[in-house]
């Protein structure tokens, strides 16, 4: 049932060192997004003293599951299914979200879901952590990018790589203000915001 990605390998540790920054003051994550399973096995062995609580789409709690059980670790929480269209997210408290390589899988209106939602669901103070690749408005699109970007257009024309500023500003429009911008390998970001008080 376990599934693999290999990006995972490449990936892990440089997000890893983003996260221990991000979430220096966070107990509870919730990983919108969390695929093959393997991102929460890694990261709740690394931050023991977080609670991971990864959720996904029906198909992928399996590999899920998997992953977590064979870990033998008491900080992962079972998967738990999270459509981010849905009114009803599953009911899990937490003070950190994390979504990996998922803003430019979805559509926009998915961005914004797991915007709202995660705004929603955070106290003040909390974050949300994005990794994966991004245009800016102030600087060329790096060719290896682009081609992505091409190819995630052609294959779902609702897909691509977001705008950084449209992205913050929905972050802004919910309460979450930008705290940093890590670049990552590969022309990827980790970016993080915090949860404004109210």
């Amino acid at each position: 049932m376990k599934q693999y990605a290999a990006a995972f390998e490449r990936n892990r540790e440089p997000i890893g060192l983003a996260l221990g920054d991000a979430l220096a003051g966070a107990s509870r994550v919730m990983e919108i997004g969390s695929g093959s399973g393997q991102h929460a096995a890694w990261f709740a062995r690394l931050f023991p003293r977080l609670t991971w609580c990864p959720t996904d789409l029906p198909e992928s709690l399996p590999s899920i599951e998997a992953w977590r059980k064979a870990s033998g670790l008491e900080n992962i929480e079972p998967a738990r299914t999270l459509d981010v269209h849905s009114p009803n997210w599953p009911d899990i408290e937490f003070d950190a979200v994390v979504t990996i390589n998922t803003f430019h899988i979805v559509s926009f209106d998915g961005v914004r879901a797991i915007i709202e939602g995660a705004a929603a669901g955070l106290p003040p103070g909390g974050v949300l952590f994005v990794y994966g690749p991004f245009r800016f408005a102030d600087r060329p699109l790096e060719p290896s990018n682009a081609q992505f970007d091409a190819w995630l257009r052609r294959r779902d024309p609702d897909s691509g790589l977001r705008l950084f500023g449209d992205v913050d500003g929905v972050a802004s429009e919910h309460g979450l203000r930008f705290s940093r911008d890590v670049p990552m390998p590969a022309n990827n970001h980790a970016i993080w915001w915090c949860k404004e008080d109210d």
